[in-house]
């Protein structure tokens, strides 16, 4: 799969985590994705400590949809997935989550680099301390400040990253505002990726409408699996 082209217009992804993507729980939600035409499968996460192959391997078995590493630590890396995501964590000061951990993955993603898509992550506060913050060590950026978020963006985009992702986190309370992501659209040109707090189709509507080209859905769907169907629905209507 050509990077270049990813996300090549409005797309929906479901992110699956190693440690609750199982058995049964695993099956039907990729019948879901499939049936609803779901564009891309994550497979990662901030809490997992596992290896990540055999949920590749299993997603692979029972559906054709693109598989996208989104990896929460070094112990999570594998050149199996269709796309990998080399994050950069830009709105924090972690030196190892800026750069610290690429120069370890680094010789290991040599061979691979047109499965690479250099991503500037943005942690954004959504009203509560996420996971991912925990683990990361670092500060979101506040919902209420757009103007950090967009000179974050701006920068990562500068530095040559080529993709911006608005993440709210695992568990947030709310999405990242309308207004922040529609600042962010408004000052920068790469594709832009927001997940984290969806719980609704009109979440989904009114995030795209901010300007996001690609949401990604994780733990709402395993609570509600017909939030997968009503996001692609919505997702089809914007591509009319």
């Amino acid at each position: 799969m050509k990077t270049n082209n990813f996300p090549h217009k409005k797309s929906i992804a479901l992110l699956l985590d190693p440690d609750k993507a199982k058995g049964e729980t695993l099956r039907e939600l990729l019948n879901i994705a499939n049936d609803c035409k779901t564009d891309y499968i994550f497979t990662g996460g901030s809490l997992t400590f596992n290896g990540i192959d055999n949920l590749i391997d299993e997603i692979r078995h029972l559906s054709s949809i693109p598989i996208v590493l989104f990896p929460g630590n070094l112990l999570q890396l594998t050149l199996n997935a269709d796309i990998i995501l080399l994050l950069s964590l830009i709105s924090g000061r972690n030196p190892e989550l800026l750069i610290g951990n690429h120069v370890v993955a680094a010789p290991h993603l040599k061979d691979v680099r047109e499965k690479l898509v250099s991503v500037g992550y943005i942690l954004i506060n959504c009203g509560n301390t996420t996971s991912v913050e925990y683990i990361s060590q670092t500060e979101a950026i506040p919902s209420d400040k757009p103007e950090i978020a967009v000179a974050t963006a701006i920068a990562g985009e500068m530095l040559g990253l080529r993709m911006i992702y608005l993440e709210g986190g695992s568990g947030a309370v709310n999405p990242v505002p309308i207004n922040l992501i529609e600042a962010v659209r408004q000052n920068v040109s790469v594709p832009l990726v927001v997940g984290g707090g969806i719980r609704t189709k009109n979440d989904v509507k009114e995030i795209f409408n901010a300007g996001a080209d690609l949401i990604v859905l994780g733990n709402s769907c395993e609570k509600n699996p017909e939030l997968l169907k009503e996001a692609c629905r919505i997702r089809d209507k914007f591509r009319k």
